[in-house]
């Protein structure tokens, strides 16, 4: 019912800066928050990012002052924007969102539930 499709990865040289959009599409109500991940092999998928409904925002440690999360309700987007790159940021990124998803709208009753999701990953390669 529900896609997260990640777009903007790509390679960059360390120092440089990337962008990455996550679209969310679907029978969506509302989504309370958007979220990035990242993995690199052998460890576990680490929390980047978070943005919720009402635009509270929290950093992982490794990212504060260079990552900025934001998000455009009204085209169901998530942003990650990366600067000053480093090697260790290399990874596959992951988007994942808490979204309202309508279930029914028949006779004018509205049935939603509420769900995760998980975009597919976009590998981030830092490197010169």
């Amino acid at each position: 019912q529900v896609q997260l499709v990640e777009s903007g990865g790509g390679l960059v040289q360390p120092g440089g800066s990337l962008s990455l959009s996550c679209a969310a599409s679907g029978r969506i109500l509302n989504i309370h928050s958007w979220d990035w991940y990242r993995q690199t092999p052998g460890k576990e998928r680490e929390l980047v990012a978070t943005i919720t409904g009402g635009d509270k925002i929290t950093y992982g440690d490794s990212v504060k002052g260079r990552f900025n999360i934001s998000r455009d309700a009204a085209k169901n987007t998530g942003y990650l924007r990366m600067k000053n790159l480093e090697a260790e940021d290399a990874a596959v990124y992951y988007c994942h969102a808490d979204i309202d998803v309508i279930e029914s709208d028949n006779d004018d009753q509205l049935a939603f539930s509420r769900r995760e999701y998980w975009g597919k990953g976009i590998p981030v390669t830092v490197s010169s």
